[in-house]
Order: structure tokens, then C-alpha cells, then sequence
């Protein structure tokens, strides 16, 4: 049963060429309207500007469509005889993508799009004139916002340069992304999607390779980092016989990547290990690949007497946990299809506990009223 839902009939893959993961906007709130102090008229308020989720959209898009970036609310209506309560300004609405984070110029966080429809307030408007303003109006708010896109996905691909993280997308589906001998072919987060004979969909991201320092921004550092934050699961990819990124730095096992991964991960943001993750042990096909694949599980059993291998400000506080360690060649197909069925069972795992957890909370809750 299990077998046939992890078939995968068709899988999708998007590379994001003009990929934008983040924009600069100015924002202004509408001024109020003047107050009519003989007859105690109150000027409208000045409209507010909000950004809105929405389906099918990309920073780019909301690039390309508003090139100038600037984005000011309507002014409210002054008070007249007509009129004594002025109407207020038009408020505008600036549509984004769901996995949004909206920031100040200061960093200041303004709010989160997690689901289609959220909406968050980045400019109100000023307040209309009144009694209690001499009947003077006040002006908007005015600012300069960040949108910063986290790619929402349900897996992300974690690896140093080279690892086989592109290799291993090709052979899960009919992906291209760009493979070579060098180390760093993936420049820009390339989104996948794996669609199951009972219609479930799986999106995995192949993020920017990881290099040791990237906690302080060294070289794709925050850039690759935010975008593992809004993944439910981690995939990390190793290299069975270890690796090295150029001639003058030290050569790295499959056992040390693991750790400094973990480290990087640790370093930028502690949260982030606590997310269930899985270890994909790459190029299986390789020369003595068995035997290093042996050592490699016995030193996952016992990470802190193999931890010296180390400098001591690179090991990790806490070592993963690994939910299932997976061989895998993606230059030959070797753990393919095992990888695919324990990805699918991972996340099952999760939305199951979620799901209990849920309804324990709506039980209570039930509990609760019940006594009153």
C-alpha cells in the first residue's frame, strides 16, 4: 500500500532564473482630512497602506508590475457642511507572496504572510482634524520596508559545495538544475515538487551551498540560512568520502561535514536543529563507499568519541538526531526510491502528530466550556 502511494507519477521542478528573494519598498500613509472648527466637523482619516498575501505571486512580479516601488495611501476628506464626519482616504493594498517576512529599514518586524490572505499594516494613515487636534489633520506614516521572501517548502536540501545535492534532484525527478565538478553550480534556490498517486505534493528546495563561516555571512551565509528556516523538514546531503572545497582548506569527512553543517545551523539560529531532519548519505557508487558508509554509522552512534576529530569551537552544543540514515547514488538511482518513501513517511509522521495534538487542544477546550 505504502509502496504504491510513494510512486510518484509526475514531479514538477521550477528553476528560478530572475529569482528575487527580496525587495525595498516606500510606503505612505494618506494624511487627514481638515476638521471645520465653527461647526466641530471631523476631518477623514488618511487611508492606510497594507500588504496582502496572495496566490501564484513572486517578489519579481510585484517587481516588474510596481518598478518605482513607491506605494501612498489616499487623503481624507475635509469636513464640510455637507459633510461633517470627512470620508476616509483610499487605502492601498500591495499584493505579495505567502512566505513573506516584512521588516523596517532598522530591522524593526512588522509581521508574517504564512497563509493566503494575511494581511499586515506597514503605513497608517493620520488622523482627520478634530476638537482635540485644533481641528488640524495628521500626516501618515511614512517608511521604507523590506519584503523578505523564506521559501516555504516541506523539505530543504542541506550541503556543503559539491555534495551531489543537484545531482540527487535530477535523480528524483525530471529536474536539470545546473551539475558540475566544480563546487559551487547552485547560486539560487531551486524549488522541486513531487507529486504522489493519491495527489499528495511534497515541494523540496535545493538551497545555495553552505560553507564553513556562513553563520557570519560568508559567502551565501544569511542568504542560504533564511530560506532553511521555513522548511518543516531538513535533508541533509553528505558526500560518502568527505570533501574539500579548494586546495588550501582542509579536507572534511562525511562524519565532520555532518558536524560542521549542524554548527552553521547552530550558530545562525539554534531553533533551527529542532526541526526533524533526515541524512542522505551521497555517491554510494564511489570506491570503498561500504566501508566508509560503516564508519560513518558507527560514529553517528557515538558522536562525542569521535568529536575530537574537530577543532573545539567547531562541534556542536547538541549533535542531530537523525530520523533515518538513507545510502543513497544518485549517479546511478542506488536509494532512490527508499528516499522517497522515507520522505513521504517523515512528513506523514508530522502532520499526524500535529493533527493529535490539534484535536487533544479542541478536547480541552470542549472540557473547559463544559464546566461552565
Amino acid at each position: 500500500m505504502l509502496l504504491e502511494m510513494v510512486h510518484i507519477s509526475r514531479i514538477c521542478f521550477r528553476k528560478y532564473g530572475n529569482f528575487l528573494d527580496n525587495l525595498r519598498l516606500y510606503v505612505r500613509g494618506g494624511s487627514g482630512g481638515m476638521g471645520l472648527p465653527r461647526l466641530g466637523g471631523q476631518g477623514g482619516n488618511g487611508g492606510d497602506v497594507w500588504v496582502v498575501a496572495g496566490k501564484s505571486l513572486t517578489l519579481k512580479r510585484v517587481s516588474d508590475k510596481h518598478p518605482r516601488k513607491r506605494f501612498a495611501a489616499g487623503t481624507g476628506s475635509n469636513s464640510s457642511v455637507r459633510a461633517l464626519k470627512g470620508e476616509k482616504g483610499q487605502d492601498v493594498e500591495i499584493r505579495a507572496p505567502v512566505g513573506i517576512t516584512i521588516t523596517t529599514d532598522d530591522g524593526k518586524k512588522l509581521g508574517d504572510l504564512n497563509i493566503d490572505g494575511d494581511r499586515v499594516l506597514v503605513a497608517k494613515g493620520g488622523s482627520g482634524g478634530s476638537f482635540y487636534s485644533r481641528f488640524e489633520p495628521s500626516k501618515g506614516q511614512v517608511r521604507h520596508i523590506r519584503l523578505d521572501l523564506k521559501l516555504i517548502a516541506d523539505v530543504g536540501l542541506v550541503g556543503f559545495p559539491n555534495a551531489g545535492k543537484s545531482s540527487l534532484l535530477t535523480a528524483m525527478s525530471s529536474a536539470t538544475p545546473q551539475i558540475a565538478s566544480y563546487a559551487f553550480t547552485t547560486l539560487k534556490p531551486e524549488l522541486g515538487k513531487l507529486m504522489y498517486r493519491d495527489h499528495k505534493q511534497i515541494s523540496v528546495a535545493d538551497l545555495p551551498g553552505l560553507i564553513e563561516g556562513a553563520h557570519l555571512n560568508k559567502g551565501m551565509g544569511h542568504k542560504f540560512l533564511k530560506h532553511v528556516e521555513r522548511t518543516k523538514q531538513l535533508l541533509f546531503v553528505v558526500d560518502v568520502c568527505g570533501f574539500q572545497l579548494a586546495t588550501k582548506t582542509p579536507f572534511r569527512s562525511a562524519f565532520e561535514a555532518i558536524q560542521l553543517l549542524t554548527k552553521e545551523l547552530e550558530l545562525y539560529k539554534e531553533e533551527l536543529l529542532s526541526k526533524p531532519a533526515l541524512l542522505v548519505v551521497n555517491k554510494m557508487d564511489l570506491p570503498d563507499a561500504e566501508d566508509k558508509l560503516a564508519e560513518l554509522k558507527e560514529q553517528l552512534e557515538k558522536p562525542h568519541e569521535f568529536s575530537s576529530l574537530l577543532p573545539e569551537d567547531m562541534i556542536p552544543k547538541d549533535q542531530l538526531t537523525f530520523r533515518h540514515v538513507i545510502p543513497v547514488s544518485a549517479a546511478t538511482g542506488f536509494g532512490i526510491d527508499h528516499l522517497k518513501t522515507r520522505i513521504r513517511e517523515s512528513l506523514d509522521e508530522d502532520a499526524e502528530t500535529a493533527n493529535r495534538a490539534i484535536h487533544a487542544e479542541k478536547l480541552r477546550a470542549l472540557e473547559h466550556y463544559s464546566r461552565w
